[in-house]
């Protein structure tokens, strides 16, 4: 009965307990007394021999008790044991082992290697584990049992279904342990240790020679005060290692092997692929005790034991996982038990590493930089420290940076390169002279740096070895231009690394501070990928705080920073704005002649008085910034005094131009001061343009606040200033515009009658000049080209805001300046309202014109009659017009004019896109940038020839330009219209080639020198229209493909088939190049080129669940596209395939080795099925066979070629070679001493707690 079982139960743990007790403290006793004497010692041993006659006395034979032993372990052991039974089956284990430690126990034949295997394991299976993983509540599933494979479910029958629930549930209800069970487990388990340590003193586990000396020395350790169960388990480890319990080097192999997994923090079971245990503080603190007693081993026993730390270094390092975590204490782990190494050791560890640095697998690559980085951080090793010179040169810190860790930034694998470059930042952080001189060395001397792949196979605990290939050399030169070819990489994580060691070479002098090396960090500011744009932003930032002085550096600052405000994203403009209040705003202080400037605010007018004159280009970003800034209402009161304190410092001209941005943001202003400065403005010469235009700023946005008096003052002080044409251009339109808001008034009317008066008197002014100039007969001597300029500008800028004052003289005045670079115009075409020209023979200055040209744009922007009238003028420069300023002004003011007058510049747009093939590189230039805004904008469409001329700059001579133009396709025009490039292919085959006897295509208007200007015709050519072609079908999807696969079919294939086109020479042309695109890598599906798993290089880790969801999908789709890609090239391709062969085979053309070149390529995927593709054809199925097996025969030549027997030649693998297999001695005991390690962790963060058993639930 139940009862009856309890109570049997509870009787049988207090004889085990008994018994366990009795036999420790009489042997205690035994081992105290005989320390005191030889006497007292006889007589214990007596006492102990005299167990085996009282067992005798009393009948019970030493069989019988061992069975009765063995039955108590055997209950314990169950897994549904009662606490009772766990504890009786750990107290008759020690009983057991405490026996045959007893002299005699031979001769009983107690030992039974059953019974102590059992024994020695007993703990494993009585300790509560974490097999409460079975509960379906409070379940902790980690990330590494998430990404094992599901097995396939058993068949069982419902009954035994509902029997296996019924058992989990019974397991799961008796889990539960309270705290004081816990002790008495614990108690129970430390009992048994004890035992068996102490049996490893007496009793050898295999027959060898005893050493007196090694005896001696564990004998005189105290068992009884090692307390701590890791303590006991590391003490019984050692104790294997002694040699009477059998070969030290096997024990030690063994013991190694058995520390490797707990400092890998992995749980390795009986069999089965190891699996990783959650990092917690008390898995930690196991493995740095693991790590120190192998440190102890090795400083015990010396060259005995390393060989096997090499090993165990070896191995660390081969089943390190992917994971970062795992990764980091690994290599800090292998950074301690190399420390323990002497030279020559050590040297031959990392020559090792090297090897293995460069394996064919990416987690072991990766981890080999994290080792590194590890073992930067020790004092570097002498060479004299290694007495081999072949292995001296693996010493120094300069091998581990240039010939391991920069090497990998070459790395197949994206992230062992942006790992490695990050590394190589951190490096400069690292207090080592050495490494940094190391790094010094690398981007101003040479390097070794190498490549190769290896291979690894199923390991047993044995020396690894990798084999090596030779280096090849790269100057710095090379080396700094790889690191900044990082920065343009595909993938997001490596640009960011690279940004960091950019950072990291910068900000330690390494390489110079350049205009061109910082251009390359401000770039990235406006990298496409958001994560890359923040780091970008957090690069530059902590550059400028470690170089403030350097003033390329706040440039570079600028640039990279402030346009960031008007970025796509949110928040980057958050991170921007950040940046721009800490530097800028945050630094404006009162100003005082009795303070002087810190860093910080030295820096904030440096910058501002950046953007006032090198970077005023960034003032519009800049603005935004400002108006962001007001509507969180940074600008108060206090902060505008502030401001205005600097206006009369010697950086007041970064003070104005703050102002300026802010004034209209704030309410009360100290008007009295900038009117003041207003005065001092008007009565020196010495203010720069800049600064001028910011006053005239502030003045005109508290003009409203401004009476009357004062206004009249400020416009006569203006108008007097602009009459005489001395000011700067920039000056002038500020001066007008300060005019118009000083004049502005509710009433629209009298605002225009203001305006007429003022800027008419100004347009009159202009135009009398202009009458004097041109028409006078004095004209060309008094002719004076900056004040012509002058009042050309003025002219222009007057006139928006009066345009009834601007008479047909005016107009034509500035046409005349247009028109007279030459003697095409006549007197008599001149109209009767003009005298004759006095520079008709007389080619006005370059400078002149280009600003005739603006004038004459502002006028036509308040008339729609001369926008008709000059258009056809414009357009005409454009075509013969040499002056590179004037055309570049043109194509400007045409797209200007396009925004206004949409629908009839829309005509001229083939004249604007022609300038895209101009002699001069800024009109191009000028041309992209300006078409690209018109078709953002949608104010102009992809039609006629203008797509096909956008693309021409995909080519363009200038790489800046072709750059340029990828980048408008890319990320700003693409995304509008997604399937332009599809659409626009198959045309670009006839207008490249200049063939328009198809019907459809090639058939838009188009001049003789347009054509001849955009034609890419011909065998010259034939480069550049291929990397259109591979440009445009790079960025196509698909389904993209599909279609434009069927359509080449439809509309080229079957042209030339049913001879609908004439297979002349143009058609060949046309033909062959057809099907050269077709065998194009990039016209491949790109579903089916990917492999599953990932990019090449890149090793799924088993373990990820989402890495193998993604293949298995990949995988399917792979399957199902090339079952479609098949179908429709045996129906539609392969019929007009056997039509064209037959008729180039009757016209003897050579584009028939074309077709059956694209037939090669295309059947390499259907190797097999090649018959039945071109079954109606046999002929050609057998042509097609005899190619590719020529081809794979040529294939396996060239590989022959680059292979060679000898050892220097390059591989594209590396062998990994690993010792055979020796049968190593088993060790049983070897499980609970390392297991106890766990324990006594999982026990100290129970103690004696009443509610111990909800803390073992949460462990």
């Amino acid at each position: 009965t139940a009862q009856y079982r309890q109570i049997s139960e509870h009787v049988a743990c207090c004889v085990t307990t008994d018994w366990s007790q009795c036999l420790w403290r009489l042997l205690t006793t035994s081992k105290s007394s005989g320390q005191s004497g030889h006497k007292v010692l006889n007589v214990s041993h007596v006492a102990l021999q005299s167990v085996w006659a009282i067992l005798k006395e009393n009948g019970t034979t030493v069989k019988s008790l061992v069975a009765v032993l063995s039955l108590f372990v055997l209950a314990g052991k169950s897994k549904a044991a009662s606490v009772q039974q766990k504890v009786s089956g750990l107290h008759a284990a020690s009983v057991y082992l405490l026996l045959l430690g007893i002299p005699g126990s031979i001769a009983n034949k107690v030992f039974h290697e059953v019974l102590f295997d059992t024994c020695s394991n007993l703990t494993s299976h009585c300790w509560p584990q974490d097999s409460g993983k079975k509960r379906k509540k409070h379940n902790f599933k980690s990330s590494q049992t998430e990404g094992k494979r599901f097995k396939p479910q058993r068949k069982d029958t419902p009954e035994e279904v509902e029997v296996d629930e019924a058992e989990e549930e019974k397991e799961e209800e008796e889990l539960n342990f309270s705290g004081q069970d816990l002790m008495s487990i614990r108690d129970a388990v430390v009992l048994l240790v004890q035992s068996l340590l102490r049996l490893l003193h007496t009793f050898p586990i295999k027959d060898r020679q005893q050493s007196s000396s090694n005896s001696l020395l564990f004998l005189n350790r105290d068992i009884t005060k090692l307390r701590s169960v890791p303590e006991m388990a590391f003490y019984g480890l050692k104790l294997l290692c002694l040699p009477k319990h059998g070969d030290q080097k096997e024990s030690l192999r063994v013991v190694f092997h058995q520390l490797l997994y707990v400092i890998l923090m992995m749980n390795k079971g009986n069999r089965g692929k190891p699996s990783l245990l959650i990092p917690s503080q008390a898995i930690l603190a196991t493995r740095d005790h693991a790590i120190h007693f192998v440190c102890h081993l090795v400083d015990e026993m010396k060259q005995l034991a390393l060989p096997f730390l090499q090993i165990l270094l070896q191995h660390i390092c081969i089943q390190m996982v992917e994971k970062s975590e795992f990764r980091s204490h690994g290599a800090q782990a292998v950074g301690m038990l190399t420390s323990q190494m002497e030279g020559r050791d050590y040297a031959y560890f990392i020559k090792w590493l090297f090897n293995f640095s460069r394996h064919s697998k990416m987690v072991r690559r990766l981890f080999s930089v994290d080792v590194v980085m590890v073992l930067l951080e020790q004092p570097e090793r002498r060479p004299e420290e290694c007495q081999d010179p072949e292995l001296a040169c693996f010493l120094p810190h300069k091998f581990l940076i240039q010939s391991m860790l920069f090497a990998r930034q070459m790395d197949e694998s994206p992230s062992v390169q942006g790992h490695a470059l990050a590394c190589l930042a951190q490096c400069l952080e690292l207090s080592s002279l050495n490494v940094t001189r190391a790094i010094h060395n690398l981007f101003s001397g040479s390097l070794n740096s190498q490549q190769t792949q290896k291979t690894y196979h199923t390991l047993s605990f044995r020396t690894v070895e990798i084999s090596s290939t030779d280096s090849s050399g790269c100057d710095a030169k090379e080396n700094l231009a790889l690191l900044l070819q990082h920065l343009k990489d595909s993938k997001t994580n490596v640009r960011k690394s690279a940004l960091q060691a950019l950072v990291g070479l910068l900000k330690h002098n390494v390489i110079p501070m350049s205009l061109e090396n910082l251009a390359r960090l401000s770039e990235r500011c406006r990298d496409p990928a958001v994560s890359v744009k923040k780091k970008a932003l957090q690069c530059v930032g902590e550059l400028l705080t470690a170089k403030p002085e350097c003033r390329v550096m706040q440039k570079a600052w600028l640039q990279g920073v402030v346009p960031a405000v008007v970025d796509s994203e949110s928040s980057v403009q958050d991170k921007a704005l950040e940046a721009l209040d800490q530097v800028l705003l945050s630094q404006v202080k009162l100003c005082s002649d009795s303070c002087c400037l810190d860093s910080s605010q030295r820096l904030t007018w440096d910058l501002l008085g950046l953007l006032c004159h090198d970077c005023h280009n960034l003032s519009h970003y800049f603005s935004r910034a400002v108006t962001m800034w007001s509507k969180q209402k940074k600008f108060t009161p206090l902060f505008i005094t502030n401001l205005i304190s600097h206006t009369e410092a010697d950086h007041a001209a970064g003070a104005w131009l703050l102002l300026s941005k802010v004034v209209s943001s704030s309410i009360r202003l100290p008007y009295a001061k900038i009117l003041n400065a207003w005065d001092s403005m008007v009565s020196s010469k010495e203010i720069s343009v800049t600064t001028c235009c910011h006053i005239l700023c502030v003045m005109g946005d508290i003009a409203e606040h401004l009476n009357k008096d004062t206004k009249y003052r400020i416009i006569d002080d203006l108008m007097s200033l602009l009459k005489t044409f001395t000011l700067s251009l920039e000056v002038i339109s500020a001066a007008v515009e300060t005019i118009y808001q000083l004049g502005r008034s509710d009433d629209v009317r009298q605002t225009q009658a203001f305006l007429n008066q003022h800027c008419g008197e100004m347009v009159s002014l202009c135009e009398a000049y202009l009458t004097s100039t041109i028409l006078s007969e004095k004209g060309p001597q008094n002719f004076n080209e900056q004040l012509m300029v002058k009042h050309l500008h003025t002219l222009g800028v007057a006139s928006l805001y009066c345009p009834a004052k601007v008479s047909k003289r005016t107009v034509l005045l500035v046409e005349s300046i247009l028109t007279t670079h030459s003697d095409k115009l006549c007197p008599e075409q001149l109209p009767a309202l003009l005298p004759p020209l006095q520079f008709s023979a007389l080619s006005l200055p370059a400078r002149v014109r280009a600003h005739g040209v603006i004038t004459l744009a502002k006028l036509c922007l308040q008339h729609e009659d001369l926008v008709q009238k000059y258009l056809p003028v414009f357009a005409r420069e454009l075509e013969v017009g040499t002056q590179v300023a004037v055309r570049n002004n043109v194509v400007v003011i045409m797209c200007d004019l396009c925004v206004r007058y949409t629908n009839i510049v829309d005509h001229y747009i083939p004249n604007i896109s022609a300038c895209l093939r101009d002699s001069e590189a800024v009109i191009r230039e000028q041309t992209l940038i300006m078409l690209t805004n018109l078709l953002q904008e949608e104010f102009v469409k992809w039609k006629g020839s203008l797509f096909f001329r956008f693309v021409v700059a995909l080519v363009d001579p200038d790489p800046a330009i072709a750059s340029l133009c990828e980048y408008c396709l890319l990320h700003l025009l693409l995304k509008k219209n997604p399937e332009m490039f599809s659409q626009h292919f198959i045309e670009c085959i006839f207008h490249f080639n200049s063939y328009s006897k198809h019907k459809s295509y090639n058939k838009f208007p188009q001049s003789e020198r347009e054509k001849v200007q955009f034609s890419l015709k011909g065998a010259q050519h034939s480069e550049k229209r291929f990397l259109i072609y591979r440009f445009l079908l790079k960025y196509i999807t698909d389904a993209q493909r599909i279609i434009l696969t069927h359509k080449i079919n439809q509309t080229v294939l079957a042209c030339f088939a049913d001879e609908e086109l004439p297979l002349d020479a143009d058609g060949a042309e046309i033909l062959s190049e057809t099907f050269n695109i077709l065998s194009l890598k990039e016209m491949k599906l790109q579903v089916t080129c990917t492999p599953a798993g990932g990019a090449a290089g890149e090793e799924p880790e088993e373990e990820n669940m989402h890495t193998m969801a993604k293949a298995v999908l990949q995988a399917a789709q792979k399957k199902v596209v090339s079952q479609v890609q098949k179908k429709t090239f045996i129906e539609n391709t392969v019929p007009l395939i056997i039509s064209l062969k037959s008729l180039l085979e009757q016209k003897h053309s050579p584009v028939l080795r074309d077709l059956m070149a694209y037939l090669q390529v295309t059947m390499q995927d259907y190797r097999n099925e090649v018959k039945e593709f071109f079954s109606e054809d046999k002929h050609l199925a057998a042509e097609v066979e005899f190619a590719l097996k020529m081809t794979e025969k040529e294939a396996m030549k060239e590989q022959m070629h680059n292979c060679t027997l000898k050892g220097d030649a390059k591989t594209t693998t590396a062998q990994v070679r690993i010792q055979s297999i020796i049968p190593v001695v088993k060790f049983p005991l070897l499980n609970i001493l390392v297991n106890c390690q766990w324990y006594y962790n999982k026990v100290e963060a129970i103690g004696n707690d009443s509610n111990s058993a909800t803390k073992w639930e949460a462990t």
